[in-house]
C-alpha cells in the first residue's frame, strides 16, 4: 500500500469536516449528488444543510475515521462547482471530564448516528476556552474545571428533547479548540440553547465563540432546488 493511501485516523472516535460552500454558476447539481453518495458509499456519514446569510449557501458536516475519504469528499464538492469559504476540522472525543460517564452515554460522543431524526435546525459554532489574566481556563485547578464544567452540563441537559449537540475537539486541527454542532426542533431551540449556557460561569467568564452558522437539514438532491 502507498503511502499516499493508507488510512489516516484518529486512535479512537471519528475525523469531521465541517464544508460551508458558496453556489456558483458551475455548479453541477448531479456531480455534486454522486460525491456525496460515493462518500456514503465509503462508510462516512454525511449531513447536508441549506444555509442562511450571506457566510455561505450549503453546509456540509461529513463523519469518518479515515481523513482520506474526507478529503475525497471534499476534492468532489469542489469539482462539482461549489466554492469552499469556510471549514473546519475535528475529531470527536470523550472530554476529561466526562471519562467516568457510563459507556452507554460515551459512545454517542465518540461514534454519533447523524442527523437526529425530527430535528431539522442546524447550527455550527466553534469556540475556545481563554487564557487572559484573571480569565485563564488552563491555570485553574482540574477539581475546579471539573464543577464547572458539570455545572455546565447541568444547563444543556435541560434541552433534552429539543437540542442533540455534538461537541468535537480541535486544538492542533483549526483555529478553535472544540466546534460545536447543533440540532434543533425549532430555530428558537437553537438560540435558548447557546443563550442559556452562556450564563454559567464556564462560558460567561472562560468562553471565546467563533463565527455561527444556521440553516436548515436539507437532502443533498434538494440542496440547490431554489436556484431554478
Amino acid at each position: 500500500m502507498s503511502t499516499q493511501s493508507q488510512p489516516v485516523v484518529p486512535s479512537t472516535g471519528l475525523t469531521v469536516l465541517h464544508l460551508f460552500c458558496h453556489n456558483s454558476e458551475h455548479l453541477d447539481n448531479e456531480v455534486f449528488t454522486a460525491g456525496i453518495k460515493a462518500a456514503q458509499a465509503e462508510g462516512a456519514q454525511v449531513i447536508t444543510a441549506a444555509m442562511l446569510g450571506h457566510k455561505c449557501d450549503v453546509a456540509i458536516m461529513a463523519l469518518h475515521a479515515d481523513m482520506r475519504v474526507l478529503r475525497r469528499l471534499q476534492a468532489r464538492v469542489q469539482v462539482a462547482g461549489l466554492t469552499v469559504s469556510d471549514s473546519y476540522v475535528s475529531i470527536t472525543e470523550v472530554s476529561e471530564y466526562a471519562k467516568n460517564m457510563p459507556a452507554e452515554m460515551l459512545q454517542p460522543r465518540l461514534y454519533p448516528v447523524l442527523p437526529p431524526e425530527g430535528k431539522h435546525a442546524f447550527c455550527f459554532y466553534p469556540m475556545s476556552k481563554r487564557r487572559e489574566q484573571g480569565a485563564n481556563w488552563f491555570t485553574l485547578p482540574y477539581d475546579e474545571r471539573v464543577e464547572l464544567m458539570q455545572d455546565h452540563g447541568k444547563s444543556g441537559r435541560t434541552f433534552a428533547g429539543r437540542i442533540v449537540q455534538l461537541i468535537t475537539a480541535s486544538s492542533g486541527l483549526d483555529e478553535f479548540e472544540w466546534g460545536v454542532t447543533l440540532f434543533g426542533n425549532h430555530v428558537d431551540d437553537l438560540k435558548d440553547v447557546v443563550y442559556t449556557m452562556r450564563f454559567d460561569r464556564a462560558s460567561a467568564i472562560y468562553a471565546d465563540f467563533g463565527q455561527f452558522y444556521v440553516g436548515m437539514i436539507t437532502p443533498p438532491e434538494q440542496l440547490f432546488a431554489d436556484y431554478k
